[in-house]
């Protein structure tokens, strides 16, 4: 099976400050063992180049006020907040991740490749309509999702978000939106920013239960997430029938990761894309468009984590993939057996979906 990664070397231009988590290594490092490990010269993956969104595909996503203002930022440059500073000719970067998610879906949508990775930054789920926030400027995710239902007339679109953090840029694009399902599993809001993505927030209106916030406990790992995949993702994409998956892919929930406190390893993250592969070959034709979101354990994590997702992607064997056991040694101790409490969540997350998604109304 052959996947598109887009990618291009411009997006290590980018830079806040040196020591900001969201810099140039973060890429750097990954391209570098990619290439080490030879998955690159397997005949399975193909680096295709992206492009630069255009002012008409964001605005479809962000207010024609705050992309203004953003290029106004790029001119002179400043901050949009402590997190994300905004240096002279920032935009650029910005337009090129999201153009860079575009040609993802596009590639994957016109049957070019049925899956793609889109391997950018800056990141973007954090990104509102009128205001970036979390080291993102635009939503990449959403300006694809937008470019999807516009250009190809794709009605209802699947969004499976395991960052770190909650989404809460795109859970408020989509919030009354009744056909894009967006999932998120995220450390415990009370534990990490942005301080929301709580069980009850399942969207407004006709959208209530396709939204759906999964808020795990500080040092959950593989287990407990391909628990919830099976007892909740599964069911509800299967429920929803969209006509392509995508994946904002946050690799922040490693166990080395500096800024978050899950336990999630190289191979959980390969068996969450696999279980990802699979569940899109029953309801969408094997159709899946991951775009990376966080992930800041440059040397530690990010490496092995980007690695085994491509490679789960692309369907090629990943149980070698894993962390040296220096990783172990040093960052084992994040990680702790939550499964009694992840079982209770997700208890009632079915719970409060089931007046609106068929799936569980059995309870």
């Amino acid at each position: 099976m052959r996947i598109a990664l887009v990618y291009d070397e411009k997006y290590l231009e980018h830079e806040q400050y040196p020591t900001h988590p969201e810099r140039r290594e973060r890429l750097a490092y990954t391209m570098a063992y990619l290439l080490e490990e030879g998955i690159l010269s397997m005949g399975i993956i193909d680096i295709v180049k992206p492009r630069l969104a255009t002012r008409e595909e964001v605005l479809r996503v962000h207010t024609e006020e705050y992309l203004d203002y953003l290029e106004y930022l790029n001119e002179v440059g400043g901050m949009i907040d402590l997190d994300t500073p905004a240096p002279r000719r920032f935009l650029t970067y910005a337009l090129l991740a999201a153009g860079g998610a575009i040609v993802a879906g596009e590639v994957a949508i016109e049957g070019i490749y049925s899956r793609a990775f889109a391997l950018v930054r800056p990141p973007g789920h954090h990104a509102k309509p009128s205001k970036g926030a979390g080291f993102c400027y635009l939503n990449n995710i959403a300006i694809l999702t937008e470019h999807l239902r516009t250009k190809y007339g794709v009605k209802r679109v699947a969004i499976l978000d395991w960052d770190a953090h909650f989404g809460d840029g795109t859970y408020e694009i989509y919030e009354d939106d009744s056909e894009v399902l967006y999932v998120s599993i995220h450390q415990d809001p009370l534990t990490l920013y942005p301080g929301k993505g709580f069980i009850h927030e399942i969207g407004r209106g006709d959208a209530r239960g396709t939204k759906v916030c999964i808020p795990v406990p500080p040092g959950t790992g593989d287990e407990e997430y391909l628990y919830i995949f099976d007892e909740l993702i599964a069911p509800l994409v299967e429920w929803f029938e969209p006509e392509i998956v995508l994946v904002s892919a946050g690799q922040d929930c490693h166990f080395s990761d500096p800024i978050t406190w899950l336990g999630i390893s190289a191979q959980g993250y390969a068996k969450l894309m696999s279980r990802t592969v699979e569940l899109a070959k029953k309801v969408c034709q094997g159709r899946v468009v991951a775009v990376l979101e966080g992930g800041y354990s440059i040397e530690a994590g990010l490496p092995y984590t980007n690695l085994a997702v491509i490679a789960a992607l692309a369907e090629a064997d990943t149980t070698s993939i894993k962390e040296p056991m220096k990783v172990v040694e040093i960052y084992g101790w994040k990680r702790r057996r939550t499964m009694p409490e992840v079982i209770r969540i997700v208890s009632k997350v079915r719970e409060v979906l089931s007046r609106y998604v068929d799936a569980f109304k059995e309870m």
